[in-house]
Formats: structure tokens, sequence, C-alpha cells
């Protein structure tokens, strides 16, 4: 109804790029008196940022929330960045869509803001919008030799093997022995973990049909994840570190020197970083009981962390073609506690490898033009979630914070942005009157196409929930024939297809 009453008021006499004026809605449009108490509310960006704010903002008895996702597919890094073979950390998936399910919340995938609708636009057909789009880009190295084939981001290769659509043109090149991971936090483990993990073990998984394929066929013997700085300021987990010390046929590589002192040390540490640096401590140092030596040394595959070094270069090889190795400087640790930092120390050492992933972090981008970004940091500016100095536009999750915390952080940290949406629209902060909400935003996309095939195509197509239900059942269906969980669908193009957009 409420599409049609724009239509009816001469929605072709505005410009594309315009919605009709806040409170210029003629009176005939009575549906929206019903409105007035019925904010209405968008979110960018479908991942754990996205559903946990929508999921806060329902608390008010009329928001409805409308969430926003380019993919044609929901739930971000749940779906394109948690690895394969963790399944239960995929569970949070059953909130989302049960938040999904409510009368007053509607998904819209294959919507990219900031090029099918600018957030302008957004903001004139809702009361208030929150952007939770996450970090989709990844830190560079910034160091010579980073452009040769053989070196990739760990955030692609993730992407690679998890089916985001960007990623599946990659093709890794694992006909190596020797692999490099610059980064040592957990999704240098997830990526190391993959490397080494015999496909057979991955067979059950959701990892995609072509990553398997590549992963049968790799040829990589021994992972090095390479660190700037020491074993107490390791970034990733006890629960990863010892599902690597686990790996079945891998063993580890940990040199003893690196952990020299270090038992006193962490008598000092908060309690997570005591237990995480004493199962490294016993893995460095401590003789393996009899099980554990036998299954060392019938380990085909290693795994091991290099301490203080700090790359310098990727190194080609000598036809200049690809990457051969990485040049570390060698550092050692000044400052204390949170302070302390890697200084070279002026000696240098070559690592031989075929393989260079770079995992020293994710980055957000700016998304609108609109929208103030703090370049170097990579978030937009905020204060608990309110974007500095743009009434009526919050963010939530990494775009917020920067890249850091499991998903449960990223709970707490939506539901506060959510709370402050609420405070606000209770104190009178937000506009006032009704506004359309998705009708107008389908009336804009249905105007709009791109490039040639515009007319072709009939604008831009949002796939809805239940779209994505029926591509579920589909993934779901394919992956029974081979007893996986769900073979993905990786190309948005046949996702359209299916649905008969």
């Amino acid at each position: 109804m409420a599409s049609r009453c724009w239509r009816w008021w001469g929605w072709s006499a505005w410009p594309r790029t315009r919605l009709p004026p806040a409170g210029s809605t003629p009176s005939f449009c009575h549906h929206f008196s019903t409105q007035e108490k019925t904010p209405q509310i968008c979110v960018v960006g479908s991942g754990p940022a996205g559903f946990y704010t929508a999921q806060h903002l329902l608390k008010h008895p009329q928001a409805h929330v409308d969430i926003y996702e380019k993919q044609p597919v929901p739930f971000g890094l749940v779906r394109f960045g948690v690895a394969p073979d963790h399944p239960e950390v995929k569970n949070v998936i059953n909130t989302f869509t049960q938040t999904a399910h409510s009368g007053r919340c509607a998904f819209w995938g294959n919507v990219e803001v900031g090029r099918d609708v600018t957030v302008p636009e957004l903001q004139e057909a809702y009361h208030a919008v929150v952007l939770s789009y996450g970090a989709e880009d990844h830190r560079a190295l910034e160091i010579p030799g980073e452009e040769l084939p053989g070196v990739c981001s760990a955030r692609a290769f993730v992407g690679w093997y998890n089916g985001l659509p960007e990623n599946q043109e990659l093709e890794p090149d694992l006909s190596c022995d020797t692999a490099v991971i610059l980064g040592q936090g957990n999704v240098a483990l997830d990526v190391a973990r993959i490397l080494l993990t015999p496909p057979e073990h991955l067979e059950r998984t959701d990892i995609t049909k072509a990553a398997l394929g590549v992963l049968r066929q790799s040829r990589v013997k021994t992972v090095w994840l390479v660190g700037r700085r020491g074993p107490l300021q390791v970034a990733f987990t006890i629960k990863e570190l010892r599902e690597m010390i686990q790996l079945p046929g891998a063993r580890p590589i940990l040199d003893p020197v690196d952990f020299l002192g270090l038992q006193d040390k962490i008598k000092e540490v908060p309690r997570p970083r005591k237990r995480l640096t004493e199962l490294l401590l016993r893995t460095a140092t401590e003789k393996p009981g009899p099980a554990e030596a036998a299954r060392q040394a019938s380990a085909s595959r290693a795994w091991g962390l290099r301490f203080f070094r700090s790359p310098q270069q990727v190194l080609p090889s000598p036809d200049g073609r690809r990457a051969a190795g990485v040049r570390l400087a060698v550092t050692r640790l000044e400052g204390v506690d949170e302070a302390t930092r890697a200084v070279p120390t002026g000696d240098m050492e070559d690592l031989p490898c075929g393989l260079v992933l770079s995992s020293i972090g994710y980055k957000s981008r700016p998304v609108d033009p609109s929208v103030p970004f703090d370049s170097k940091l990579g978030v937009i500016p905020n204060v608990e979630g309110r974007v500095m100095d743009v009434p009526g536009l919050y963010c939530s999750g990494w775009v917020k914070r920067g890249p850091t915390g499991v998903i449960a952080t990223t709970m707490t940290d939506s539901f506060l942005t959510g709370q402050m949406l609420l405070q606000d629209l209770k104190a009178g902060l937000l506009p006032s009157g009704p506004r359309p909400g998705y009708a107008a935003i389908q009336a804009l996309l249905s105007s709009r196409g791109l490039g040639p095939d515009a007319e072709v195509l009939g604008g831009v197509r949002p796939v809805s929930f239940s779209d994505w239900e029926k591509l579920d059942a589909e993934e779901v269906a394919r992956g029974q024939g081979t007893g996986k969980p769900r073979e993905k669908l990786v190309d948005p193009q046949e996702m359209l297809r299916l649905l008969g957009h």
C-alpha cells in the first residue's frame, strides 16, 4: 500500500535521486497516520553486527527494521568468515533467522548501499540509519614484492574456501611445500589449519567444492606463522591453539629459546593470557608422552611459530615471476605490557616459501561520501555508536570499533548502539512524522539498473529472506548427495536465476 501511495502522488514528478521531502506527505495518505508511532529504521549489513542491532531495536514495540545487504545471502562473516570445521560457531544463524522472521523485520539482499542506493536516500526514507557493514578489506603489508603472484591476503583466502563470490577467482597455487602466514591471530591459525588438515576431514564440512578440490592436490607440508613480537603478545586464543597442537597428521615446531625467562613473566598476566602462554610453553619445552611422541613422529606435515620477525620484503623467484620467500628483520621488544613494541635489531634472515598469506588485520572501507570516515583507524568516527555530527546516523560492529573481538563482543557492542538509538528516539531527537521506509527505497531500486543491461534487468532486484530460504534449501539439497551440511552457491547470477529474478 505504501508504495502505491507514493506512485499515486506523482512519484515520477520527483527526481530519481530524491525522495519527497519529509513532512510533505499529502493528507490522502491516511495509512501513514498509523505510522506516526512506527519508527522506520534501517540497518546496513546482515552480519552479526547488523542482526544483533536489529534484534535490540525490535524491543521497541512498534519499530520496523529493514536490513540491507550487498550479497544476495545473509549472515556476513558467520557464513563467509567462520572456518568450515567450526560449525558450532555458526549456530548464531538460528538466532538471526528468528529475528528475520519477526513481522517487523525485513531482509533485503542484493542491494549495495553506496552504489544502488545512497546513505542520504536512506536517511530520507527512515527515521534512523545504522551502518553495520563490517570490514570488507584487508590491511596491506606495504612492503616490496607484495604484488607478486603467490602473495594474497588471508581474508581473500578465507573468502575463497568459504564461498564469498568476490574471491572465487583466487585459485591459490598450493604446489609449493612451504607457506608463510604473516600474523599470529585466529584468522592466521584458521588458514594454517585449513592448509594442513587432511582433506578427508573437510569432506563433511560446508567448504566449497572448488576449494576442497584444490586442497586435495595441495603439496604444502610446512606452514610458518610469523609475528613481530613474542609468545606473550600472540593474538590467537587458547581454543584455536589447542586445535593446532592436536591437528591430525601435523606436528608443532616451537623454538624453546623463544620461551626463555617466560615462566617468571606469566605470573603477572591475566588468567586467559596465562593459560594460553602456559600451553605454548609446555608444547615448546616439555618432552611429549609416548603416544604424542609417536603421533608427532608419524606426522607428514608441520607448522611453527616464528617470533620476533618483521617482514621487510617478499623475495621474487629467479625469473621474477612469483614469490619465493620473505625477508624478515629480527626484532626485540621494548616497553612494557600493552606498550610493548618490536624494534629491529639490524639482523635479517630469509625464509624460503612458495605462498605468502598476509593476516595482519581486516579494514573497513568508507561506504558513502556523505558519511564521515577515519581512514587511518578504518572506522566511522562515533560516540557510543552515534556518528559524529550526523544526527539520526549510527554504527555498530567492526566499522564502529575496528576489526577486533569475537561474535560475543560484537553482540554487546551492537546492543549498546541499539540502546543509544532507542534512547534518542524516546528523547524526541529523531525526525518526527511518518517516514515511508522500504516503500520509497523499493521504488528507487526498481527505477535503477546498472550498466547496459539496465532495461533487461528492470532495476535492482532485492532478495527477501524467504528468497534466501529457497537458496538455503537448494544448498542443503545439493550437499546431501555428498554427506555435506550444504554445498554453497558461489555465483550471485546463479542465485538470482534460481529465484527467477
